[in-house]
């Protein structure tokens, strides 16, 4: 177990809240791509390409593709030379020519097949490194990030922006490559097989191609980009709207919210029709019939000339058509390209946004006691101006109860979030057991801290797997800190007991019966400090007093921190803090603050309704 850390090496990652710009809360792994993500996409494209086997997959994909292009080529030569022979009455070889060409026909498909399962594996392999990266990083962001996030769109970056860099390799890059070489391979096939002067006309679409072919691709990019973005608000509001289903429903808003997905859906479509547009005056289409056209004439020409024979000019004529391949596949092929670079940088725009707290790997990773104090702490959530926390101190003794009380929106669950450094604070310190928290390994920290909040989330997964989520434990641990929770009961009472699937955020059970499997999965991570948001407050009279016991036997042995306005809970704290308006007005136990405390005596007289008097009597 280590205690201490070196202070030389740690000194400047402590100086900046324990994070430096490479940091995050959470590392799966080496990120190796870290520095490529900072030069844009393409750099981070070309590194995942890069990446380990990947060159070797490259350079088969390359080598397959360069040697199709010049088999097709290579057909036309001798189709060349079959037909002058024949016309020259040298009819015998014309077997010969045909078994040629007809092994060349098979050896091309065959390294096509080749080349289309490597290029395969190439973007399968792009697709799960990156959505591997992708979710490692979003999982590394501090919380303030996700605070700001909405989800249907990060879901979206996730699956569908992720999914366009996978077209992207295949068939997109593919096809280019594919495209450019069936582009040059046939003129340097007619410069050295035929009179010269026939390369006019395909050395003059090229250029013409390329020059068209960059003001296609600076046309559709913006569109592309559009797409990307509406697309992500499709799912945002989709997200939304089924996750507040009820909410919806309760109020008979479906047509309000069909009103709005309607909206961003037209959006989405006029990007598309914009699309077609610009596709719809693709110029290098009109081009290739052009130059086409004019090669053939030209070829005439010089056979009228006695300058070409027949067999010549038919081959002239197959090779310009192998022109018009790279032209009618880059239309659909750069669009690709732009929406998966739009893609990319949608990734990049996220990934780039350095974290405000790092994990601190080099950090203090012990056991704690528990004690923890708070000094002249102010704080303001990320996006907001007014502070939640004003000049707070306070201090929490090992193994004390603590019950922090005040009104809505006087920061009681945000002093908690700070205590778990899901936030850092803006000014001030907290310290654990005189150390400052943002010396800790955050892992270290995090995982001796357990929270039962008034929201419960869980998986949807199995009772077993949520109580066992904070740490693994055998299923005799399991239902034995159920039966302390009370949630043994309703658990076995299920069909399949506690490999019984929960249904998505737990949507199957009761507000009590989440909040009492969120209290088993506390009790099973054996945390030193314990946080309590309102735990019981979705839990009947009955359930409470059942489980009361098994609060006081969880509470032993740690600092116990309660959120709440149960009077049967904050009279026997040790210390209460009260809270107003993000201000620390007074502490002290539930006596001396009923002596001393106007703002405490006000939320218990409101809160039950009673004397003044007869408060203070019953006190005693």
């Amino acid at each position: 177990m280590r205690v201490t850390i070196n202070r030389l090496e740690t000194s400047a990652t402590v100086k900046n809240g324990g994070r430096n710009a490479a940091d995050v809360e959470f590392s799966p792994e080496k990120d190796r791509y870290a520095t490529s993500r900072k030069k844009g996409p393409w750099h981070w494209i070309l590194s995942h390409f890069l990446a380990g086997s990947n060159k070797g997959i490259l350079a088969v994909v390359f080598a397959t593709t360069i040697i199709t292009a010049n088999l097709s080529s290579f057909v036309m030569v001798v189709i060349r030379n079959a037909v002058n022979d024949f016309l020259g009455g040298n009819i015998e070889v014309l077997i010969p020519y045909a078994l040629v060409i007809l092994v060349l026909s098979l050896i091309g498909p065959c390294l096509q097949i080749v080349s289309f399962m490597m290029r395969e594996v190439l973007a399968q392999r792009m697709e799960r490194d990156t959505r591997r990266e992708f979710f490692g990083n979003l999982l590394g962001k501090s919380q303030s990030f996700h605070d700001q996030q909405k989800v249907g769109d990060l879901m979206a970056r996730t699956t569908n922006d992720v999914r366009t860099l996978n077209f992207l390799i295949s068939p997109a890059i593919s096809l280019i490559f594919e495209s450019f070489t069936a582009l040059f391979v046939p003129v340097i096939y007619i410069l050295v097989f035929f009179p010269v002067q026939l390369v006019i006309a395909p050395i003059g679409f090229a250029i013409a191609f390329i020059f068209a072919l960059r003001s296609y691709i600076k046309k559709i990019g913006p569109i592309a980009g559009q797409l990307r973005m509406e697309f992500g608000n499709l799912d945002a509001i989709l997200n939304e709207s089924l996750s507040g289903i009820e909410v919806l429903k309760g109020c008979a808003q479906e047509e309000s919210a069909s009103g709005v997905y309607a909206k961003v859906a037209q959006r989405y479509k006029e990007a598309y029709i914009q699309q077609g547009y610009v596709q719809a005056k693709y110029l290098p289409i009109l081009l290739v019939a052009i130059f086409i056209t004019l090669g053939i004439a030209h070829g005439i020409v010089l056979y009228f000339q006695g300058d070409l024979n027949l067999g010549d000019l038919i081959a002239y004529g197959g090779l310009l058509a192998l022109l018009r391949f790279p032209t009618f596949i880059s239309i659909f092929v750069f669009a690709i390209i732009r929406l998966a670079v739009s893609g990319a940088e949608r990734l990049l725009e996220l990934m780039n946004k350095e974290t405000e707290i790092g994990e601190n790997v080099g950090g203090i990773s012990r056991k704690i006691n528990g004690k923890i104090t708070f000094k002249d702490v102010t704080f303001t959530y990320p996006g907001s101006i007014s502070p939640v926390l004003k000049n707070v101190s306070f201090e929490i003794l090992p193994h004390q109860r603590v019950a922090i009380i005040g009104t809505t929106g006087s920061g009681k669950t945000t002093i908690t979030k700070l205590i778990s450094r899901l936030y850092d604070v803006g000014s001030g310190s907290i310290t654990i057991d005189d150390v400052d928290i943002r010396d800790f390994a955050l892992q270290s920290l995090r995982s001796q801290i357990a929270h039962i909040e008034q929201d419960v989330f869980l998986f949807s997964t199995t009772f077993e797997e949520n109580i066992s989520f904070g740490r693994a434990g055998s299923i005799e641990e399991v239902q034995a800190v159920a039966k302390l929770a009370q949630a043994n009961d309703f658990i076995t009472a299920t069909p399949k007991g506690y490999m019984s699937e929960i249904g998505e955020r737990g949507v199957q059970l009761s507000g009590g019966e989440r909040q009492r499997v969120a209290i088993a999965r506390a009790f099973l991570t054996n945390p030193q400090i314990l946080i309590l948001d309102d735990a019981t407050s979705a839990i009947d009279s009955e359930t409470e007093d059942k489980i009361q016991q098994a609060f006081q036997n969880i509470m032993k042995g740690r600092t116990t921190i309660l959120i709440t306005h149960r009077l049967s809970q904050v009279r026997w704290a040790d210390l209460i803090l009260v809270l107003k308006r993000g201000e620390l007005i007074a502490q002290g136990t539930h006596e001396q603050l009923l002596a001393t405390s106007e703002e405490y005596r006000k939320i218990f007289v409101k809160k039950f309704d009673i004397d003044i008097k007869q408060l203070l009597a019953g006190s005693g």
